[in-house]
């Protein structure tokens, strides 16, 4: 590639890239459930400015583009939700997912203090499963996305973050 990618706190400069990133990166999930109103298609650009006033929020760079992002957030019982984990289709498969989970769960736990990690995913997206699992989340139950996507949500306490990938 002669480049390599670095994992970096977003900032609000990076609102644009993060929208048409996510946008791109959630068109195969939509297909995969036949909706294409799921929420990472649906979501405004002001509100991921909001998102990255207020949330954790790394990106993953290749030079001055952003190829991925994910978001995390202590919710009202002390989890951390980690969601909107995207890589750019082209760099799928090179631990850039795990990476940014990996550097969100380190800031969630340092910074925030959580104690645990809680993310959601589509019941049929298998490769999602599998990077989650394969770092160390535990499916916990399941859930009904408001856009009707029936989700399967996973766990990890925040002592394992450092083990991932």
């Amino acid at each position: 590639m002669g480049m390599s990618v670095t994992i970096s706190v977003a900032t609000e400069q990076d609102a644009e890239q993060i929208f048409r990133l996510q946008y791109l990166c959630f068109q195969g999930e939509a297909a995969l459930y036949g909706n294409y109103r799921i929420a990472p298609l649906v979501q405004s650009l002001d509100s991921v400015r909001e998102e990255l006033a207020t949330d954790c929020v790394f990106v993953a760079r290749l030079g001055d583009e952003v190829v991925g992002s994910v978001r995390g957030s202590i919710t009202e019982d002390g989890a951390a939700a980690i969601g909107k984990l995207c890589v750019h289709p082209r760099l799928q498969g090179h631990g850039i997912g795990a990476r940014l989970l990996r550097a969100a769960e380190a800031a969630l736990a340092e910074e925030r203090g959580a104690k645990r990690f809680r993310l959601h995913t589509g019941h049929r997206s298998e490769g999602h499963l599998r990077l989650y699992r394969r770092v160390g989340y535990e499916t916990v139950g399941t859930s009904q996305g408001t856009d009707g996507v029936p989700m399967i949500v996973l766990e990890k306490t925040a002592g394992a973050y450092a083990a991932t990938a």
